[in-house]
């Protein structure tokens, strides 16, 4: 049974679109999980999101604050991180109604920390509020800009932040140090073996409950690995700084950090440009949720982006006024969504509640800064796995042709070029050095830039004349669809029905008597992809009254039924061969026309006045 407060809540929970739930989701996002379930679920959340509070620690560090201060950003920051996952989870006008949470954001360690470090911790407010501004500003506008974000550009960008993760995951996970020159004739690297265990413990229980734990145990996986790495770090003496929790109270309101607005221009570039390419890494996590959601998946639903870019804007904005670090969707938490088959929205919003209560607790966000790293970073590497993965399905679910192959494969060079070759960016004022140093960033741009770039010569109609000579009308009609859903960047599945379809619609003009092909006309948008065959003869009929008459078959009206039995029996001298020859052809023109029917999503006919005549094939996008 669900919790009372719940089951009384779901009457005034917004109404989410209407889908059709995937087989593999345990709990879906309208689904109330168990009592028991939804507290071990939400708990997961809580304490995946909680770790990654680090980020708000290194920007700290950055900046040479004292505990103190450190403490009064982290509380503020969860309580921006618990208003954000809750409106995500609430949906409406202002949330994406998705199991989406909030993490902060770790594009701004670096520009938030050297402002706080240059222009004193006041600063940080005028962080967070320009990074909402720019938040603010971009959702309402993402219906509109559906052309700029095809699954490619947005998959490219997903899998870029999935490798991103994995050098200070990995760095993380094996406590991996510099070791001194002299100890080994040349820098290396070394492992730290106690860390190395926690991290390897931590993983390898979160991909066995995952995999072969089954619907239960499935439920517990990020939750046992964490429980487990703990164990391991506190038997091994590397939970440090116990201590500082003995004077640390249980409850007491968060401190508000006095604003101050003195910001030079070259940061506030950097906080501009820094927020808007995390538009990208928003969307991207906007769309896996949409995805996971919903076995029909097709296309993005830019309106639900849009409404859950705003929940992440009106959240920064209105804990940015008392000094919360800016925040972004969490990838390791929608990697648990995929570990644990649970993409309710219930468990968010007790997910929220939980961090609510934790950043009242001073106790508790002091204990946030004892996790282990090796812990950190083996949470980090399930979320690269899943990122990664996530964004390589993204791509390959439209048709590249080479425009398409070379703006995925070159901007993920440049991201890690940039990534593998840090001294790329030296040389550079320190606002740009600081954005081309990021691997995201540079990925994100390129991949925007050559999408647009691509885009120009690439005609949205086209036509081809289908001529005998150069080949099987087959082959030119297959040629065509493949050659022009590949420029077009429309997805595989349609590619492939309209190409069937196409061969479909030419063997029943033929058979209906019809003279030859001469035109293969297509058209694209991202809602429409639409073929037009231009033929010679009378305009074939299509819809139900051709499938109940058997008309566009032999083209006399009648639909004879085919006797089997007499074919089979029929020689060569038979006076009836002919007939049932014609039966067979019939029979076969019936197959093609039902079989285009069920390709397409609409066909219409139509004649041409000239002795030619038209056939439209449309297939929703």
């Amino acid at each position: 049974m669900s919790p009372p407060l719940l089951q009384a809540l779901s009457r005034w929970l917004p109404p989410s679109k209407p889908v059709r739930r995937p087989f593999e989701l345990i709990y879906a996002a309208d689904e109330c999980p168990p009592r028991g379930a939804l507290g071990l679920l939400a708990l997961q959340h809580a304490a995946t999101v909680l770790a990654l509070i680090a980020h708000v620690l290194a920007a700290a560090k950055i900046a040479g604050l004292s505990l103190p201060q450190t403490h009064s950003i982290v509380a503020m920051t969860l309580l921006g991180m618990a208003m954000g996952t809750a409106l995500q989870a609430w949906g409406g006008r202002w949330g994406s109604g998705t199991l989406l949470v909030f993490q902060p954001d770790p594009m701004m360690i670096t520009v938030a920390g050297a402002a706080i470090a240059s222009y004193g911790l006041g600063s940080l407010v005028q962080v967070s509020l320009i990074a909402a501004g720019v938040t603010l500003c971009v959702g309402p506008l993402m219906r509109h800009l559906r052309a700029l974000f095809p699954p490619t550009v947005v998959g490219t960008v997903v899998c870029m932040g999935g490798l991103g993760l994995v050098e200070p995951a990995m760095r993380n996970a094996l406590g991996v140090v510099h070791a001194p020159a002299a100890t080994v004739g040349t820098a290396a690297l070394q492992i730290d073996g106690i860390s190395a265990l926690i991290s390897g413990a931590t993983l390898a229980s979160i991909v066995v409950l995952s995999v072969w734990g089954g619907r239960r145990f499935k439920l517990l996986g990020v939750l046992v690995g964490l429980l487990i790495g703990l164990a391991i770090a506190a038997f091994s003496e590397r939970l440090l700084g116990l201590e500082w929790l003995h004077s640390a109270p249980w409850l007491a309101l968060p401190q508000p950090i006095a604003p101050s607005f003195n910001l030079g221009p070259e940061i506030i570039f950097a906080i501009v440009l820094i927020a808007t390419l995390n538009q990208l890494d928003n969307i991207g996590c906007l769309i896996v949720m949409d995805k996971t959601d919903n076995a029909d998946w097709k296309r993005a639903d830019m309106q639900m982006v849009g409404r859950g870019i705003r929940a992440n804007g009106a959240s920064d904005f209105l804990s940015g006024l008392f000094g919360s670090f800016p925040t972004a969707p969490s990838s390791a938490n929608i990697a648990l969504v995929h570990a644990t088959g649970s993409s309710s929205r219930y468990i968010g919003l007790a997910c929220a509640t939980l961090l609510l209560l934790v950043a009242l607790s001073p106790l508790l966000t002091m204990a946030l800064t004892l996790i282990p790293q090796a812990v950190l970073g083996a949470i980090s590497l399930y979320a690269a796995a899943y990122l990664i993965v996530s964004g390589i399905e993204m791509i390959a679910t439209r048709a590249l042709d080479s425009r398409g192959i070379f703006m995925v494969g070159l901007s993920l060079c440049a991201g890690l070029a940039t990534m593998l070759m840090p001294g790329l960016s030296k040389g550079l004022p320190d606002g740009l050095a600081m954005l081309a140093g990021d691997g995201f960033v540079v990925t994100g741009v390129f991949v925007m830039g050559l999408n647009l770039l691509f885009r120009l010569g690439t005609r949205l109609r086209a036509s081809c004349e289908l001529d005998p000579r150069l080949g099987p009308i087959s082959h030119q009609l297959t040629a065509f669809v493949e050659r022009q859903g590949g420029a077009w960047g429309a997805r595989m599945d349609i590619v492939r029905r309209a190409a069937l379809a196409a061969l479909e619609a030419s063997e029943a003009i033929q058979a209906a008597g019809g003279g030859r092909l001469l035109v293969i006309r297509g058209s694209f948008d991202e809602f429409n992809f639409d073929l037009e065959l231009l033929h010679e003869g009378e305009p074939l009929r299509v819809g139900a009254a051709a499938a109940e008459s058997g008309e566009g078959s032999a083209g006399n009206g009648a639909a004879v039924p085919l006797d089997l039995d007499a074919l089979m029996n029929s020689s060569d001298d038979d006076a009836d061969a002919a007939e049932m020859e014609r039966q067979l052809d019939a029979a076969m023109a019936r197959v093609s026309g039902v079989l285009m029917r069920h390709l397409a999503d609409k066909l219409s006919s139509a004649s041409l006045g000239t002795g030619q005549a038209v056939l439209r094939l449309h297939f929703d996008h």
